[in-house]
């Protein structure tokens, strides 16, 4: 049940005075798009009578089918506290919905909500923590974004050393008054990056609030003259920016991956929902890291985890179950990154550790030891496997695998397979600065 009438927005919008208000929404590659309105037109919003030509939108539907509807959610109202104090600007997050009252199945909000309802019709609720990094950097003279910064900080350092420490304050501040619970703000290992983490939540309001963080993000970084960037891998010889996902099921308000008698305080469950994951990794490498850019942060030497093995503590590979028990006990996967759509990356997610405990499956034997420093042979001993190493070979594997498509549906596994074929096509033919410098002077 929703907890704002169609009378409180109304009433928030003149109280306030908002005069704009974007109605978002997401495509299916992660991209935030809106139609803006003014305050005048709130009520034919609210009767979900907003139209939008939906064949402009990459990966929605064909001209002959373009016309589509944007359907509010009340309880995503916001105000955004950055903007002026007169004529405020406002938001509501919308579902995309097709003429006929059904919900568009290339919405990847819709997607999401299919795979919630699964698990709630099994008694579950999906509780997810992301933990999203980032880079700040300069712009140029045209205000256009570089990779360039004079900040010289590392993992945890602080001001002075910390060029962007008001900066990511700022975001922080004005997250909490868009009623963000910030748990903690950092800065991360790389020159220039950071990590902002919020408390987890229901897996639909984290999607949007993964969104919402990284609009508020890039809005505040302007506003400061730096440009924040998601990209998985900026710049070279440095480490990456990834989107670990922490994971918990909640039944009768009881957290189900947590039983003090069971083998490291971990349930049947816990061990059969980690299973599921990593019998989809492959598959699901397409959606979690999702840019030709992704695969340049997945190789050794950088902490990213490329390895398909779960551990206890032990970072290294793929799935990694914190220390915390209790309430707390969770199952972290480290490979996505803050490039992914979060709508489609929790739904296959969900319904691959559904499937786990569905099917009873069983995660091989846990890998204590760094695998980094393995070498292939022991490697093949305890069959682990790597991840996808670059997108054509991630886009196979989604290709392959059934399931993970059965989730997407239909459309979106269609559009979003060829979308990145075309993507892999169009880096592979490109000439690198880096083949001329090596190639140029010398043959």
């Amino acid at each position: 049940m929703s907890r704002y009438t169609k009378q409180d927005i109304i009433n928030m919008i003149q109280d306030n005075d908002v005069e704009f208000i974007r109605l978002q929404f997401t495509d299916i590659f992660g991209t935030l798009k809106n139609v803006a309105i003014t305050a005048s037109q709130i009520e034919r919003a609210l009767k979900n009578e907003c139209m939008f030509d939906g064949s402009a939108i990459e990966g929605f539907v064909r001209i002959e089918e373009s016309d589509m509807y944007l359907y509010p959610d009340l309880d995503t109202f916001q105000i955004f506290p950055w903007r002026p104090q007169q004529g405020k600007v406002a938001r509501l997050i919308c579902d995309v919905y097709r003429p006929n009252g059904e919900p568009f199945e290339g919405d990847p909000r819709y997607i999401l909500k299919r795979v919630i309802k699964q698990a709630e019709d099994m008694g579950y609720s999906f509780e997810v923590g992301p933990e999203c990094e980032f880079f700040l950097f300069h712009t140029d003279d045209n205000g256009m974004p570089t990779t360039i910064t004079h900040e010289k900080g590392s993992y945890f350092d602080l001001g002075p050393v910390d060029l962007g420490e008001n900066a990511r304050r700022d975001m922080v501040l004005n997250l909490e008054d868009m009623g963000f619970e910030i748990e903690a703000s950092h800065h991360e290992v790389a020159s220039a990056q950071h990590e902002i983490d919020f408390a987890h939540n229901g897996a639909l309001q984290t999607a949007d609030d993964i969104m919402t963080l990284k609009l508020v993000i890039k809005s505040i970084a302007k506003r400061h003259g730096l440009h924040a960037s998601f990209m998985p891998k900026p710049k070279s010889g440095v480490s990456g920016s990834g989107m670990h996902i922490n994971m918990s099921l909640q039944k009768n308000g009881h957290n189900i991956f947590y039983d003090p008698e069971g083998d490291l305080e971990m349930s049947e469950d816990a061990y059969h929902f980690i299973a599921g994951i990593l019998a989809h990794a492959k598959g699901m490498t397409a959606l979690t890291n999702p840019l030709v850019n992704s695969y340049k942060r997945l190789v050794a030497g950088y902490e990213a985890p490329i390895y398909i093995a779960w551990s206890v503590m032990n970072r290294s590979p793929l799935v990694r179950v914190p220390a915390a028990r209790g309430k707390g006990t969770r199952v972290e996967l480290r490979c996505p990154d803050p490039a992914c759509n979060p709508y489609l990356v929790l739904a296959v997610c969900l319904a691959a550790g559904l499937e786990g405990i569905k099917k009873k499956l069983v995660p091989p034997a846990r890998v204590d030891r760094n695998i980094f420093e393995m070498d292939c042979n022991e490697k093949e001993a305890l069959h682990i496997e790597s991840l996808p190493q670059d997108l054509c070979e991630a886009t196979r594997e989604l290709e392959k695998d059934a399931f993970v498509r059965n989730v997407l549906g239909e459309h979106v596994s269609e559009k979003y397979i060829e979308a990145k074929y075309k993507e892999w096509e169009n880096y592979r033919v490109q000439v690198t600065e880096w083949e001329i410098e090596e190639y140029l002077y010398r043959i």
